[in-house]
């Protein structure tokens, strides 16, 4: 008889009892579940996050493990009490495995150690956690994607110019390491860009990026020359405040993360370039790494899912198109 894990409740604490390490096929023979716990559920970006962690799911169970993906997380980027209820919830179900996008570098440490603790291991995607106690870090080079941005906007600005950047939000380590990359590689090879406004934030929403954005603007928007914003929403916001002001186009804009809104803008000249990243691709690489660590497979403890500067020049190459444009649709039926 194969031995299989058998869950004993003792005193409301979980057990986990004759439990043997799976070395190639599902354990037992029965379905391996898998939660996906993005940052947020609204953007573009974890829409793609979905997708690809649903192609993995079906290649895999099409392979002979069968795979299933629970996608939940919180509605706002900014809940960090919920993502964390999220979190010990699948703990306490036993799903599997989690794949986790966590919001904050520091709030997450705790629910991810205590699910170790439950025999539920994590891969982080996206952003880091300050904890060993994961399985792997599935994501971009986000200091490289900053550093790209940067280079942009030397190039856009002939290396002369004031430029402000609008950061996302505290504790976000992802778009942290990008917001440092910009500043980093600007202050080292543009001596002769000043950076007017590095300290404001544009929140989790689109509508609160909106909001700081025209506040930087009605301060600087008559003496700025180039912008830099590192997320989805935070782009977002700040090209809607330039419109609104007739002043997109007629300042260099280099932002991050792709939304046909951005495309849309490029072709007119209102957004100068866009450091796009493979979510469909950390989606899929997250579950399917977490998948190879259940299955008794050795995982890298980094992976690099990719990252590139999109512009009007290159956006219809064959490679720009399929980060531009992920199969959605085939994979959230």
């Amino acid at each position: 008889m194969q031995r299989s894990a058998i869950l004993i409740v003792i005193a409301g604490l979980f057990v986990i009892a004759g439990c043997t390490k799976p070395t190639g096929s599902t354990p037992g023979g029965k379905k391996l579940t898998i939660a996906v716990i993005p940052k947020g559920t609204t953007h573009e970006f974890w829409k793609s996050i979905h997708a690809g962690s649903n192609k993995a799911a079906q290649e895999l169970t099409a392979q002979g493990t069968e795979v299933e993906v629970i996608w939940k997380g919180p509605l706002r980027e900014d809940d960090r009490e919920q993502q964390i209820q999220v979190v010990e919830g699948f703990t306490t179900q036993g799903v599997n495995g989690i794949v986790l996008a966590p919001l904050d570098d520091r709030a997450l440490v705790r629910p991810v150690e205590d699910a170790k603790r439950a025999s539920v291991p994590t891969v982080i995607i996206d952003s880091g956690l300050q904890t060993d106690a994961i399985v792997s870090f599935v994501a971009t080079d986000n200091r490289k994607g900053g550093s790209l941005a940067a280079d942009r906007m030397g190039q856009l600005l002939n290396g002369k110019g004031k430029v402000l950047v609008l950061r996302y939000a505290e504790g976000s380590a992802s778009t942290t390491e990008r917001e440092e990359g910009f500043l980093t590689e600007i202050k080292a090879k543009f001596p002769g860009i000043e950076l007017v406004s590095t300290d404001q934030y544009a929140g989790a929403t689109r509508d609160t990026a909106k909001r700081a954005s025209e506040n930087l603007l009605n301060r600087f928007g008559d003496d700025v020359q180039g912008i830099f914003t590192p997320n989805e929403s935070s782009t977002a916001g700040m090209l809607l405040a330039l419109q609104d002001i007739n002043k997109a186009g007629k300042v260099s804009f280099v932002g991050f993360d792709s939304s046909q809104a951005f495309i849309d803008a490029m072709n007119k000249g209102e957004l100068h370039g866009i450091v796009v990243q493979n979510p469909f691709n950390m989606g899929y690489l997250g579950v399917k790494t977490m998948v190879d660590q259940l299955l008794g497979k050795t995982v890298e403890k980094k992976i690099d899912t990719g990252v590139m500067l999109v512009t009007k020049d290159n956006m219809e190459s064959p490679e720009v198109k399929t980060l531009l444009h992920p199969p959605l649709d085939q994979y959230l039926k």
